[in-house]
């Protein structure tokens, strides 16, 4: 295996440990107006993902500085071509966040309300561009020969990328939803385990036409068609969730678990299509921004991979440690620490 594969597949791994715990606080955030009916219950949901949704976008920028310094071919083509969809990203984020911080700064409903939307607007819309920029990536980009894509904004707003973005707002809330399932009691429990539920179903059909559209209207399948055994990817995507349903309500950890390997099983099905592409072009192949044309020297990758050997597990044992210390169920008493949301 070589260093770009290795480093193809660290790429990989990055972005789909974002997905999986920064999609729940995406999801929660969307589900805020439908599951939270009281300012008790919106607190107690802000509390769930609050002492986590900084250190999980960590995850982010850890996936950003790997395209940069392992690929920086790859990471220049991209902040040209989808500059637009990835400042709107940012938007989202940093609202999302003033939002979280903000919204108990004052004590009128008003001022409440609208950071509730906010928080809303912004968790939900971030979580469908996400899904439209990745789709976009697993369908090809008119890119050209200087790495400048041929189109605008509009462009990646076409059938498959927004099933892509549709796809990812329904995963995200029901990875929410199993989340607040583990973090409450009561009445906001049970609602949180119907709305998964729901959202379950509404899952299940978009994975699946998500990959029957990927046969269509991409070229994932040339891949798959060279190596069967990749068609495992997309057998654990559709297996996860069915495991994730059948432990709804009794096993709210493991039902969580199973909706993150979907995730990351999601990833690596468009990734295992497009490699050794990384940015595919739809204008001619030898555009493609690849594993090899866009790397760093070989020099480079060795260093960074010792770096990486440490840090990451380093940074993954502190989160584990995070997550474990507040792993409680949240009650109303909980709201009253000075900490709290």
């Amino acid at each position: 295996m070589t260093l770009q594969t290795i480093w193809f597949l660290l790429w990989g791994v990055l972005w789909a440990i974002y997905f999986i715990l920064d999609g729940f606080d995406l999801g929660i955030g969307t589900l805020l107006p439908w599951i939270g009916k009281t300012q008790t219950d919106r607190r107690i949901m802000m509390n769930a993902m609050g002492p986590f949704w900084d250190g999980n976008e960590v995850w982010l920028i850890t996936a950003g500085g790997v395209t940069f310094a392992a690929f920086p071919g790859t990471y220049a083509t991209l902040f040209s071509a989808m500059y637009s969809a990835l400042m709107l990203v940012l938007l989202c984020l940093i609202f999302r966040g003033v939002a979280m911080e903000f919204r108990s700064k004052g004590e009128s409903d008003a001022w409440r309300r609208f950071w509730d939307r906010a928080l809303f607007v912004s968790s939900s819309a971030g979580s469908i561009l996400f899904g439209v920029a990745f789709f976009n990536v697993f369908r090809g980009i008119p890119i050209d020969a200087d790495g400048v894509m041929q189109g605008s904004l509009f462009t990646l707003l076409n059938p498959y990328g927004l099933l892509g973005g549709i796809l990812f707002l329904s995963l995200f809330a029901m990875h929410g939803a199993l989340y607040l399932a583990i973090r409450t009691t009561g009445d906001l429990y049970e609602r949180a385990i119907r709305t998964a539920q729901r959202l379950w179903v509404s899952s299940l059909v978009l994975v699946v036409a998500a990959v029957g559209a990927s046969a269509g209207m991409t070229g994932l399948p040339a891949n798959y068609r060279a190596h069967p055994v990749l068609l495992v990817i997309p057998a654990l995507c559709v297996g996860s969730l069915i495991v994730c349903r059948r432990w709804m309500g009794h096993r709210p950890w493991g039902a969580w678990a199973a909706s993150g390997v979907n995730l990351a099983g999601l990833t690596f099905f468009g990734l295992a299509g497009i490699y050794p592409a990384m940015l595919p072009s739809t204008l001619d192949a030898s555009f493609s921004r690849t594993i090899s044309n866009a790397a760093s020297t070989p020099l480079t990758l060795k260093i960074m991979l010792g770096v990486v050997i440490v840090v990451i597990p380093t940074v993954i044992a502190y989160q584990a440690f995070a997550y474990r210390l507040m792993s409680h169920r949240l009650t109303e008493a909980d709201l009253d620490n000075e900490h709290a949301y």
